[in-house]
């Protein structure tokens, strides 16, 4: 049994991404990605993973965007079964890709889990937008601050947590600086939006609410483990983790706060279940215990 806890649908980039959900036939043109690479090795950068991210910024981007226009229902499903996993959770960026385009795709896939957004271009009813949603089925909050330029640290990011907390369901958060928009685009990004201070500012304002911190911080996972490791609300998803910093993850934070997530498709999904498998070394209660059991516990999912 496999639950992915970080993947999408959709455009999450863009206006309308919703849209490319139903796009049939969408394949990743061949084209350098220094993530093929990097997931040959199973994440390990061997401690250069930061430097070549800069050094390869430009190619980086231009390939993630490319996986980025993949993400449709037709090969989700692919993927699904090709990976053997039983759930995933689909994190939409409001107001790009919506809880609504998220929901409307589970009706018809019954092994996507919707969490939903908030959409901080309009002015709304954010309370009862979360509380709408919830009601129909969102699992959980996904909070983009670098997408969405929207620090967490930002009043209305705190509000809308103030919020959702009631719902007591857990809240996903970006962590770590990257970037996703090129040339006359670049003006949008806001990589400074994912520094760890500001994860562990939002995590400890609210030590009642459940949180993921996404990536585990990419490749500042020393920097989450060093800031938040006391934290008793914190859980890390594996996505683009080493075997090496996993099991650092899992002796900084315990065994039942890591859990298995690939992003895809901005990462593959089995090269990341190959990874976990490398990090477990032949464990099969801790495998269980990351790939399902901790995310079926904390997104209530009845066994």
């Amino acid at each position: 049994m496999i639950i992915d806890v970080h993947g999408h649908l959709g455009d999450i980039l863009y206006p309308n991404g919703g849209d490319l959900i139903y796009k049939t036939g969408a394949v990743k043109p061949k084209m350098y990605d220094p993530q093929d690479n990097n997931e040959q090795l199973l994440m390990r950068s061997f401690g250069l993973g930061k430097l070549v991210y800069h050094l390869l910024m430009t190619p980086a981007t231009k390939a993630q965007r490319a996986r980025n226009a993949t993400a449709t229902l037709e090969n989700l499903r692919t993927t699904l079964d090709a990976a053997g996993i039983n759930y995933t959770v689909c994190l939409p960026i409001a107001p790009n890709v919506t809880f609504d385009d998220l929901r409307n795709a589970a009706d018809m896939e019954s092994r996507i889990i919707p969490f939903t957004s908030v959409d901080f271009t309009k002015e709304h009813d954010v309370e009862k937008k979360l509380e709408d949603d919830v009601s129909r089925g969102a699992a959980g909050l996904k909070l983009h601050p670098i997408i969405q330029n929207m620090p967490l640290t930002d009043r209305r990011t705190m509000e809308a947590v103030q919020h959702f907390s009631k719902h007591q369901k857990p809240v996903l958060v970006h962590s770590g600086k990257s970037q996703y928009y090129l040339k006359e685009e670049s003006h949008l990004n806001t990589p400074e939006n994912g520094d760890i201070a500001h994860v562990e500012h939002i995590v400890r304002s609210f030590p009642d609410v459940k949180f993921i911190v996404g990536h585990a911080g990419l490749f500042w996972q020393d920097e989450v483990r060093s800031k938040l490791h006391d934290c008793k609300n914190v859980w890390v998803d594996t996505s683009f983790q080493s075997p090496r910093n996993i099991r650092k993850l899992i002796a900084t934070f315990g065994a039942e706060k890591v859990m298995f997530a690939s992003d895809w498709p901005w990462g593959t999904r089995l090269p990341h279940i190959k990874t976990v498998k490398a990090a477990c070394r032949g464990d099969r209660s801790l495998e269980k215990m990351v790939f399902y059991e901790n995310a079926r516990q904390l997104l209530e999912i009845e066994a």
